[in-house]
């Protein structure tokens, strides 16, 4: 239950089209529900903007489907990182209209009847490889679950930096950029020399023996020389696209409603 639906239960309530047990009925699971070996947040829509987001490693898929169906039979989006298709089946099993996002490992559901929030001010994803796509597509579900609106830009490692000098208008038109990167990491450092937009670095862990499964561009980014950089953790596509979600949600002027703070349930 996010802040609107609640405003509208109340207003119903006061208007006396619904009676005060029927909305007691509707909101005694909050601020949560405890399912035995999960305690689903169902407060956390109210508190940050967005419902709880489900991180699967670790869970079984019969406990990742029973943590999904309650998430949404309240009312809210679904978003589940780094699931499995084993994942995708038990959830896909209990809620039809669920969707497999099989290169970020991703699975998101709408609930029947959710009104599309127009998108807020764009945020803009970008990729230095190809290799790196599976972090960067794991930023834009998460966005665009969020109710943003995402620019993708692929391929523009600094391998062949000319590649990025034709996208600098939609760069610059973005309220924040994310800028995924393995190897050395260098890309998110150029990045912020080009634009006046918040920079959100994400190390990937792709790379050869030296990069240490992502140390290296993670080491790299954090020493960046340009300033307004911010990083996040190797391979956190998620955690960057939550916090651009974010910022592009204060420059829009407002919160927007839908998805937003992961439940790590």
């Amino acid at each position: 239950m996010d802040a609107e639906t609640l405003k509208t239960l109340l207003e119903e309530v006061r208007g006396g089209d619904v009676n005060v047990d029927d909305a007691l009925s509707r909101i005694k699971d909050l601020p949560f529900r405890d399912l035995e070996f999960a305690k689903v947040d169902h407060h956390r829509a109210l508190r940050c903007g967005f419902p709880e987001v489900i991180f699967c490693p670790g869970k079984e898929p019969d406990e990742i489907a029973a943590i999904a169906a309650e998430i949404v039979g309240n009312g809210s989006r679904l978003l589940a990182t780094r699931a499995s298709q084993a994942a995708f089946d038990a959830i896909e099993a209990k809620l039809p209209g669920a969707v497999y996002h099989a290169r970020a490992r991703a699975v998101t559901v709408r609930p029947d009847g959710a009104t599309e929030t127009p998108p807020a001010q764009s945020i803009g994803v970008i990729c230095a490889g190809t290799s790196d796509l599976p972090v960067a597509e794991e930023a834009r579900v998460t966005a665009e679950m969020g109710g943003v609106r995402v620019e993708m830009i692929r391929d523009v490692g600094v391998a062949g930096l000319h590649r990025i000098l034709g996208d600098l208008p939609r760069m610059r038109d973005a309220a924040a950029l994310v800028v995924v990167a393995g190897m050395e990491g260098a890309l998110p450092s150029v990045v912020a020399g080009l634009v006046d937009r918040p920079v959100i670095a994400v190390p990937t862990s792709v790379g050869y023996g030296a990069a240490f499964g992502g140390l290296a561009a993670l080491l790299a980014m954090l020493n960046s020389c340009a300033n307004g950089v911010a990083v996040v953790n190797i391979d956190n596509g998620f955690g960057a696209g939550y916090m651009a979600t974010l910022i592009a949600r204060g420059w829009g002027g407002g919160a927007a409603s839908g998805l937003a703070g992961d439940g790590v349930s």
